[in-house]
């Protein structure tokens, strides 16, 4: 019995002992810990109470001088007077009686604690395991202000290396009598060329040429107008070069287009009707090209035009290209001219009234399109080139024909040719809107087509 009396007291002392030694050093690790480790630490000097005075603490110790325990994976006993990071693992060895610490292993055995994520997004950094002062870290900014002047100042140097000042190039372009010159002075030489007795075909040709260019912006086209180029261009139509004609043309469409100041000076200066004579009789393809451009450039959004148009048989004028041989392409220009007029005139018509739309309304009205179209049988001319077979063209062909349908419908529920064609075109294009959904496309080209060609066998029933 007091054999086992002797063990329990020894035992007692022991776990005494073990008691007293864990009192001391947790005692000594709350006074020495601080909170966190920050490269950067608050002065004392900057903080004061309300009074403006420093406050007193018990610990004179400078915390700027502590002493950083960086943890690892593995244990490390943490000296006197070191910080050990928020986070790590601290025990107390029983056998050397000393504190040690190591970084928190994960659940995959990676660390996952602030510092050590802190570490990885910024990488190894070069830094004295020691200890930081305010006055450390102080010159180590002063030096990376200092660096990056260097560097800015390099950058400066260099780009002074590679481009010349401003003042030096205005001196030079000046020495060699080189002067940026405006469009407004450019189109004056050109047209001086173009209007030269002393310039050759080719040059004449090249002036119109680069006057194209230049016309085709608002303001250009109307100081074209101003310094009298516009005339010597609508004189130019009367060439008896075929070449002259043709570009003389292009640039008369590309001043007129969308430019109703323009549009008025050149129709009061016989554009209309130079243009008509081109397009009636026997010219080059390329100058009826152009000289159906310059016409339509002229006609659009311009009721005054299309009624002067009207008036000199303008449409039987188009109407002799489809008897003409090798003017295939000219006649989806045609269709394509006659369908905008038609419906420029009835979206106009449907739009929201108002004083100024009141007045173009009216002037719409007196152009009598529609009952022309009619009355010259377009209708037939237009459904024919359902035939062709490009489908751009039964495209623009299929939309003429559905706002023809209005005016139209008896004419073509007579026309046994055009309902075959309907019918031929319906099967071609079930196959080709099929092989489009095959391929993921549910909404392609051929389906629109197939639905623009349904729609005209529904209305014709």
């Amino acid at each position: 019995m007091s054999h086992w009396a002797g063990l329990l007291s020894t035992a007692a002392k022991v776990n005494l002992l073990i008691l007293v030694v864990s009192a001391v050093f947790s005692q000594s690790s709350l006074s020495d810990r601080v909170p966190e480790f920050a490269l950067t630490k608050i002065e004392e000097s900057d903080i004061k109470d309300d009074s403006g005075k420093e406050p007193i603490t018990e610990d004179d110790a400078d915390p700027e001088d502590l002493e950083v325990f960086y943890p690892t994976h593995h244990w490390q006993t943490i000296r006197p007077g070191q910080a050990v990071p928020a986070g790590s693992h601290v025990r107390l060895n029983l056998q050397t009686g000393e504190r040690e610490a190591k970084l928190p292993d994960s659940e995959n055995g990676k660390s996952d604690t602030r510092e050590e994520r802190r570490r990885k997004r910024l990488g190894k950094v070069d830094v004295d395991s020691n200890s930081f002062t305010s006055q450390e870290l102080k010159k180590a900014l002063a030096k990376m202000k200092e660096s990056e002047k260097a560097e800015r100042k390099a950058h400066e140097e260099e780009v002074r290396k590679k481009f010349r000042p401003i003042e030096q190039l205005k001196e030079e372009f000046e020495k060699l009598n080189v002067k940026m010159e405006t469009d407004y002075e450019i189109m004056v030489k050109l047209i001086d060329k173009f209007n030269s007795s002393a310039s050759t075909l080719d040059e004449k040709v090249a002036a119109l040429y680069d006057l194209e260019y230049y016309v085709h912006q608002v303001d250009n086209a109307k100081d074209f107008l101003s310094m009298g180029g516009l005339q010597l261009v609508i004189d130019g139509l009367n060439s008896t070069e075929a070449v002259l004609k043709e570009h003389a043309a292009f640039v008369l469409g590309a001043a007129l287009s969308s430019n109703p100041k323009v549009q008025i000076e050149a129709i009061e200066g016989g554009a209309l009707q130079k243009l008509l004579v081109i397009l009636a009789t026997e010219q080059p393809l390329a100058v009826k090209k152009k000289a159906l451009f310059a016409l339509s450039s002229m006609l659009r959004h311009f009721p005054y035009a299309q009624q002067q148009f009207l008036k000199l048989g303008g449409l039987q004028v188009l109407r002799s290209l489809f008897r003409q041989k090798g003017m295939e392409t000219l006649h989806v220009r045609v269709v394509t001219l006659l369908y905008d007029l038609i419906v420029e005139k009835m979206l106009l018509e449907d739009s929201q009234h108002g004083d100024q739309m009141e007045e173009k309304i009216q002037q719409y009205r007196q152009v009598k399109l529609v009952p022309a179209v009619v009355e010259q049988d377009w209708c037939v001319v237009v459904s024919n080139l359902l035939a062709v077979p490009e489908h751009d063209t039964r495209e623009k062909v299929l939309k003429t024909v559905g706002v023809l349908m209005a005016f139209c419908k008896e004419r073509y529920r007579g026309d046994q040719a055009l309902s075959t064609t309907l019918s031929l075109l319906r099967s071609e294009y079930e196959e080709l809107a099929a092989e489009e959904q095959r391929e993921g496309d549910k909404d392609g080209y051929f389906k629109e087509l197939l639905g623009s060609v349904n729609t005209i066998i529904q209305e014709l029933r």
